[in-house]
């Protein structure tokens, strides 16, 4: 992965992480930014394995929903597990 992807998947993992904190709460950066990278595979993963298309056009709004998706899943499972 170049310098330019990279830059790409963590931009779309801030923003996923900061939407699933609006979502479930929580806060900070770093928080925001590992909860949305993490988000973003298992977004990906989830949606499909149950083989679901969000429909959206635009690729980077559907990238930044679908981890905002595995963001929010992430959050909670943390939680439930801590």
């Amino acid at each position: 992965m170049d310098a330019r992807g990279l830059a790409v998947l963590l931009l779309i993992g801030l923003v996923a992480g900061w939407l699933a904190s609006l979502v479930v709460g929580g806060g900070g950066l770093i928080t925001y930014l590992v909860s949305g990278v993490i988000g973003a595979f298992v977004g990906g993963f989830l949606l499909n394995l149950l083989g679901v298309n969000l429909g959206i056009k635009n690729q980077l709004a559907s990238q930044i929903v679908t981890a905002t998706i595995g963001a929010i899943v992430v959050v909670i499972l943390a939680r439930l597990i801590s």
